[in-house]
Protein backbone atom coordinates (compact mmCIF):
# COMPACT_ATOMS: atom_id res chain seq x y z
CA UNK A 1 0.00 0.00 0.00
CA UNK A 2 1.24 3.44 -0.88
CA UNK A 3 1.75 6.14 1.66
CA UNK A 4 -0.96 9.31 1.21
CA UNK A 5 0.17 11.83 -0.83
CA UNK A 6 -0.91 14.22 1.17
CA UNK A 7 -1.28 14.56 5.15
CA UNK A 8 -4.77 13.18 6.47
CA UNK A 9 -7.19 15.95 7.08
CA UNK A 10 -9.08 16.33 10.49
CA UNK A 11 -12.61 15.79 9.87
CA UNK A 12 -13.67 17.96 12.73
CA UNK A 13 -12.50 20.43 14.95
CA UNK A 14 -8.65 18.82 16.63
CA UNK A 15 -5.58 18.51 15.09
CA UNK A 16 -4.23 15.16 13.42
CA UNK A 17 -1.35 15.08 15.33
CA UNK A 18 0.77 16.60 18.26
CA UNK A 19 4.09 16.59 19.99
CA UNK A 20 4.53 16.39 23.57
CA UNK A 21 7.46 14.97 25.80
CA UNK A 22 8.91 13.34 23.32
CA UNK A 23 6.02 11.59 21.92
CA UNK A 24 4.02 12.32 18.61
CA UNK A 25 0.36 12.03 19.25
CA UNK A 26 -1.74 11.04 15.82
CA UNK A 27 -5.66 11.66 16.13
CA UNK A 28 -7.91 8.73 15.46
CA UNK A 29 -7.40 8.10 11.44
CA UNK A 30 -9.62 6.01 9.06
CA UNK A 31 -8.70 4.75 5.74
CA UNK A 32 -9.42 7.71 3.60
CA UNK A 33 -7.39 9.04 0.78
CA UNK A 34 -7.48 12.85 0.35
CA UNK A 35 -9.98 13.15 3.24
CA UNK A 36 -12.19 10.63 1.66
CA UNK A 37 -13.34 7.67 3.32
CA UNK A 38 -12.51 4.83 0.54
CA UNK A 39 -14.31 1.71 3.04
CA UNK A 40 -16.98 1.90 4.82
CA UNK A 41 -19.18 -1.13 6.21
CA UNK A 42 -19.46 -3.60 9.36
CA UNK A 43 -16.62 -6.13 9.32
CA UNK A 44 -18.05 -9.54 9.29
CA UNK A 45 -21.19 -7.98 7.32
CA UNK A 46 -20.70 -5.87 4.20
CA UNK A 47 -16.51 -5.72 4.85
CA UNK A 48 -14.75 -8.78 4.78
CA UNK A 49 -11.64 -9.22 6.87
CA UNK A 50 -8.95 -8.84 4.54
CA UNK A 51 -10.51 -5.65 3.08
CA UNK A 52 -10.66 -4.33 6.70
CA UNK A 53 -6.71 -5.33 7.26
CA UNK A 54 -6.51 -3.49 4.12
CA UNK A 55 -8.37 -0.74 5.33
CA UNK A 56 -6.67 -1.04 8.80
CA UNK A 57 -2.67 -0.28 6.61
CA UNK A 58 -4.20 2.43 5.24
CA UNK A 59 -5.38 4.14 8.29
CA UNK A 60 -1.98 3.35 9.98
CA UNK A 61 -0.14 4.88 7.01
CA UNK A 62 -2.30 8.12 7.31
CA UNK A 63 -1.44 8.20 11.36
CA UNK A 64 2.06 7.72 10.49
CA UNK A 65 2.08 10.61 7.89
CA UNK A 66 0.44 12.87 10.82
CA UNK A 67 3.09 11.95 13.03
CA UNK A 68 6.06 12.58 10.81
CA UNK A 69 4.48 15.78 9.65
CA UNK A 70 4.31 16.95 13.42
CA UNK A 71 7.69 15.01 14.19
CA UNK A 72 9.60 17.35 11.17
CA UNK A 73 10.24 14.12 9.56
CA UNK A 74 9.92 10.61 9.07
CA UNK A 75 13.41 10.44 9.76
CA UNK A 76 12.68 11.28 13.16
CA UNK A 77 10.27 8.95 14.49
CA UNK A 78 12.19 6.36 16.37
CA UNK A 79 9.39 4.05 16.87
CA UNK A 80 5.68 3.36 17.50
CA UNK A 81 5.30 2.66 21.01
CA UNK A 82 1.24 2.13 20.93
CA UNK A 83 -1.54 1.39 18.35
CA UNK A 84 -4.70 1.16 19.22
CA UNK A 85 -6.90 -0.58 16.35
CA UNK A 86 -10.63 -0.29 16.65
CA UNK A 87 -12.96 -2.50 14.23
CA UNK A 88 -16.58 -1.42 13.61
CA UNK A 89 -18.18 -5.42 13.69
CA UNK A 90 -20.74 -7.32 14.50
CA UNK A 91 -21.14 -9.19 18.10
CA UNK A 92 -20.05 -12.77 16.74
CA UNK A 93 -16.76 -10.99 15.18
CA UNK A 94 -13.42 -12.25 16.77
CA UNK A 95 -10.79 -12.14 14.23
CA UNK A 96 -9.72 -8.44 15.58
CA UNK A 97 -6.14 -9.39 15.97
CA UNK A 98 -6.06 -10.24 12.01
CA UNK A 99 -8.06 -6.92 11.15
CA UNK A 100 -5.29 -5.12 13.00
CA UNK A 101 -2.12 -6.75 11.63
CA UNK A 102 -2.66 -5.18 8.62
CA UNK A 103 -1.74 -2.02 10.43
CA UNK A 104 1.05 -3.46 12.05
CA UNK A 105 2.05 -4.54 8.71
CA UNK A 106 2.58 -0.89 7.05
CA UNK A 107 4.34 -0.24 10.63
CA UNK A 108 7.25 -2.94 9.93
CA UNK A 109 7.18 -2.27 6.08
CA UNK A 110 7.63 1.97 6.29
CA UNK A 111 9.88 1.91 9.80
CA UNK A 112 11.13 -1.94 10.20
CA UNK A 113 9.97 -4.93 12.96
CA UNK A 114 12.01 -3.09 15.59
CA UNK A 115 9.26 -0.26 15.29
CA UNK A 116 6.68 -2.51 15.74
CA UNK A 117 4.08 -1.24 18.98
CA UNK A 118 2.62 -2.70 22.08
CA UNK A 119 -1.16 -3.29 20.15
CA UNK A 120 -4.91 -3.43 21.11
CA UNK A 121 -7.46 -4.42 18.82
CA UNK A 122 -10.89 -3.41 19.72
CA UNK A 123 -14.61 -4.21 18.30
CA UNK A 124 -16.82 -1.30 18.58
CA UNK A 125 -20.57 -0.54 17.31
CA UNK A 126 -19.43 2.76 15.25
CA UNK A 127 -17.21 4.55 13.71
CA UNK A 128 -16.72 7.99 12.22
CA UNK A 129 -18.19 8.02 9.18
CA UNK A 130 -19.62 4.63 9.18
CA UNK A 131 -15.56 3.55 8.71
CA UNK A 132 -14.82 -0.16 9.49
CA UNK A 133 -11.66 0.73 11.22
CA UNK A 134 -10.29 3.58 12.96
CA UNK A 135 -6.42 3.70 14.38
CA UNK A 136 -4.46 6.05 16.97
CA UNK A 137 -0.80 6.01 17.63
CA UNK A 138 1.55 7.21 20.04
CA UNK A 139 5.53 7.20 18.49
CA UNK A 140 8.68 8.19 20.19
CA UNK A 141 10.54 11.04 18.37
CA UNK A 142 14.10 11.29 18.14
CA UNK A 143 15.07 14.98 18.89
Amino acid sequence: MSEPISAPVAQGHYRTAVLAGGFAYSAGMTPRRAGVLVVRGRVGQEVDVATASWAAGLAAGNALVAISEAAGGLDLIARFVRMTVYVRCTPEFTELSTVADGASAVVAARLGEDALPVRTAIGVSALPGGAPVEVDVIAAVRR
